[in-house]
């Protein structure tokens, strides 16, 4: 009887060490699989896109019915206009 016992014992002390194996490789594989934190994920929206640039035309266009309206002198028309050209 007592050889039974030693081996009844041998096996639990044994199932007992494969099943603490095995929770600890599983626990290993979870810890490398978990996902990152929330703020690795979030991306920030893309800006806006920049305005196309303004048209010459239409500036000084508007430049015009400013001063035809007398909010601009001629002075200051002309040389906003100096600056729309590039000149």
């Amino acid at each position: 009887m007592g050889f039974r016992r030693r081996t009844r014992r041998r096996a639990i002390v044994a199932g007992a060490a494969v099943a603490h194996h095995r929770d600890s490789m599983n626990a290993q594989q979870e810890a490398q699989a978990a996902p990152a934190p929330a703020d690795d994920y979030y991306q920030a929206p893309p800006p806006p896109p920049a305005p196309p640039p303004a048209d010459p035309y239409d500036q000084i266009q508007h430049l015009a019915e400013l001063h035809a309206s007398g909010a601009l002198t001629d002075e200051e028309f002309a040389s906003e206009k100096a600056k729309i050209l590039g000149s």
